[in-house]
Order: C-alpha cells, then sequence, then structure tokens
C-alpha cells in the first residue's frame, strides 16, 4: 500500500486564507442581506491599466495568425521580458544580467518553490510574524521539525521575533541559519528596512555562509528615497541573495499571474555549486513557462505608458492606505505600516485576540481582515488590513469600524 508525504501532516490547519473564506461564507449563508467589505486577502481591485490591456489585445491578435503565433514560451522567459527586467535593475544601479532573470506565473509560485534547490537539512530562518508560504513550503519539504503546540512554532525552524519592540524588523539569530527569508516591504506589517540594515543583513549572509531569500513583490509602493528597492542596491547581495518579484500588486496581475525570480550566476554553495544553473534546471523540468499574451503585458508594464499608469494606481492605493492609517489613529488606536506599502497593521483594541477582533470585526461591523495570529506567534494581538479595496469601500470600512469601536 502506498504511503502519503509525511511532512504534509506537520502542516497546521488550513491555508490561512482559505480558513478566512470558510468563516466569511459561513456568515454569508446565515447573512445574506449583509453587504461585506473586505480588506482582507491582498488582491488588488482596480483594472489592468489601458497600455497593458492593448498589449495584451495585440498578442492575443498575434496568436491568430499562423506567422506570429506562439507556443511554449522558452522556459526561462522571453528575452523581450527578460531584457526588459534587467533594464530597471541597471536603472537602479544593480548589476543583474538578463539571464539572472527567471520569468514565473507568479511571486507566490516561486516562493514556494525556492526551497527545492537547497539541501533537504538546511536549517531555516523566518520571521515572526511571516508570510506563510515561506513557512508551509517548507514543513513540506521536511526541514520545519515537530509542531509546538505549546510555542505555536516548529521545533526546528529559527524564528525571527519581529515586534513593536524593535520596530518589527528582524534582528541577526543567535543560530546561523542557511536559508533566511525576508519580506520588505513587509507582508503582513507593512513596515521597511533601510539600506543600511538591509547591508548588515547582506554583510551577515556573506560572513556566516548564507543565502537571504528577498521576496520584494511590494517595492513599488516604496516613496521613501532611504528604502531600498532591490536588495541588490547592498553591496555583496550578488553572492548571498535571491530576489522573488511580482507583477500582481505593481500591476494588477492577480488574475492573469506573472512573476520573476532573480539568481546571480555569483551565488554559489559550499561545494561551488552554481544556484543559478539549479534553479535553471528546475524551472526547465517542471515549468513551461509564463504564456507569451502575459508576458507581453508584462513588458508593457516597462514602457513609459505603462510605468505612468501603474504609478497612477499605485498612489490610488496609497491614497486608501492613508485613509486606512489616519482614520484609525484618530479613534485611538496603534497603527504600523500604511506609508511605503499597501498594508496597515494594526493593534487590537482593549487587549483582544486576532481572531476574536476578527469574528468581531465580521459579525459586528460587516468588515473582514486578516488575524495577525495567522502569520505566526508574534502576530498575536495585531491585525492586518489591506489598501487594495476601492476608495469608496475604503472609506466605508473605516467609517464602520469607526462607529462600531465608539
Amino acid at each position: 500500500m502506498f504511503h502519503s508525504n509525511t511532512n504534509y501532516q506537520r502542516l497546521q490547519g488550513s491555508y490561512l486564507f482559505s480558513t478566512i473564506a470558510r468563516k466569511v461564507n459561513a456568515f454569508k449563508e446565515t447573512h445574506p442581506e449583509v453587504e461585506l467589505i473586505r480588506l482582507g486577502i491582498g488582491d488588488v481591485t482596480q483594472p489592468i491599466a489601458p497600455s497593458i490591456i492593448k498589449a495584451m489585445h495585440a498578442a492575443v491578435e498575434e496568436m491568430g495568425n499562423p506567422d506570429t503565433f506562439h507556443g511554449y514560451a522558452p522556459d526561462l522567459g522571453y528575452d523581450f521580458l527578460r531584457k526588459a527586467i534587467a533594464g530597471e535593475y541597471r536603472e537602479m544601479g544593480c548589476s543583474i544580467a538578463e539571464d539572472e532573470v527567471f520569468v514565473s506565473d507568479g511571486a507566490k509560485s516561486d516562493s514556494a518553490n525556492i526551497q527545492e534547490i537547497f539541501h533537504k537539512d538546511a536549517k531555516v530562518a523566518v520571521c515572526d510574524p511571516v508570510y506563510p508560504v515561506y513557512v508551509d513550503s517548507n514543513v513540506m519539504a521536511g526541514r520545519s521539525g515537530e509542531w509546538e503546540t505549546e510555542k505555536n512554532r516548529y521545533s526546528r525552524y529559527i524564528y525571527m521575533t519581529c515586534s513593536e519592540e524593535n520596530g518589527f524588523t528582524p534582528e541577526f539569530p543567535e543560530e546561523d541559519p542557511d536559508m533566511i527569508y525576508l519580506c520588505f516591504p513587509n507582508n503582513p506589517t507593512g513596515m521597511t528596512i533601510s539600506k543600511e540594515k538591509l547591508q548588515e543583513w547582506v554583510d551577515y549572509a556573506n560572513r556566516i555562509g548564507a543565502v537571504i531569500i528577498y521576496d520584494a513583490a511590494y517595492e513599488a509602493y516604496i516613496s521613501d528615497p532611504e528604502v531600498p528597492h532591490s536588495i541588490y542596491q547592498c553591496s555583496g547581495a550578488e553572492t548571498c541573495a535571491i530576489e522573488i518579484r511580482s507583477f500582481s500588486k505593481n500591476a494588477g496581475f492577480t488574475g492573469v499571474r506573472l512573476g520573476f525570480t532573480v539568481v546571480p550566476k555569483a551565488l554559489k554553495d559550499a561545494d561551488g555549486i552554481s544556484m543559478n544553473s539549479l534553479w535553471a534546471r528546475r524551472h526547465g523540468t517542471c515549468y513551461n513557462g509564463a504564456p507569451y499574451i502575459i508576458q507581453k503585458a508584462g513588458e508593457a508594464v516597462y514602457s513609459e505608458q505603462g510605468q505612468k499608469e501603474i504609478r497612477e494606481q499605485i498612489a490610488y492605493y496609497m491614497k486608501n492606505a492613508a485613509y486606512i492609517r489616519e482614520g484609525l489613529e484618530s479613534i485611538g488606536l496603534t497603527v504600523y505600516g500604511g506609508v511605503n506599502a499597501p498594508y496597515i497593521w494594526l493593534k487590537c483594541p482593549d487587549g483582544m485576540d486576532s481572531w476574536t477582533f476578527f469574528d468581531r470585526l465580521l459579525t459586528e461591523a460587516h468588515v473582514v481582515g486578516t488575524p495577525g495570529s495567522g502569520f505566526g506567534a508574534a502576530g498575536e494581538g495585531f491585525f492586518r488590513l489591506t489598501a487594495f479595496g476601492t476608495y469608496e469601500n475604503t472609506v466605508a470600512a473605516v467609517e464602520r469600524i469607526k462607529a462600531w469601536l465608539a
């Protein structure tokens, strides 16, 4: 008789957002008349920008002509898109070559899959709170150890607590890890890291021989010149860092899926093996490439008009973020994030735990958010709201919360 992968049995419950969806659907079934406002999942609401849609239409027409039809995409992405991505890095002062860029169907997939090119016994360091995919993918691979219920943590992970006391930025762990997951601007806290502090992490990783897996999915929301847009703006990052980026949050591609990962050729393991070549091998074996139509849309993101249009959309969401932040602060809530990121991280009032706040916000104010404890033990007592709703719904949600807590 066959056996399943026992590592999956160590996963705790269901995926966070699946649990939220079930709770919301159960409430809707019993209260069909209620109009819920959803500020929970980080899904965008504004349509894809006109110039990008135009590029998609042109690519669709190409697919209907035998002379311009495209079948399987190149494993690592079309040259035109990789060239555009590498060009943006050069504009930031980063020396990233086209063959160090790997196009995929999104940052979430790459965040989950990148661990496959590391040793099964690699020690993993994650922030707490943390985006659940980093944790769960390594549980599936067998790196987590056992779940310790009393600690609400896995026994083998190295947890880097991010709290109010340290400004929600991690500190170097006492035990040296092999893989370090960092995400800035951060999901869920909405906080950022200075270039000086990020340089310290790069120096630390190079010193101990670790790799930083740097999730920069929200870099387009950075407005502070002291906050780096890429880890490769730090000296020496090409020998210790992999960067993952997304088209979902900067250009609204959540429904069409596109992202990329940068693996520098200078990044080698203890035996001198190129991680770039390993990721290329994994990519070519397990992935057939993002569709031509979507990659042409991605190319349009880097056009002058595309950049203008997505900046307008980003400003729209950041207007929402400012409204949420200022509205909640006006009633005395403690609020973080929402400045260089589309997430607001608020402290639950009156000592409420995260899921109690979620349930009451849902059933009494009819607003959906995300409980902080779903991101880790250190997220208990906090709550995440997103700025990705419409402006009208954002205003209505804030007014509901203010009236509820008044």
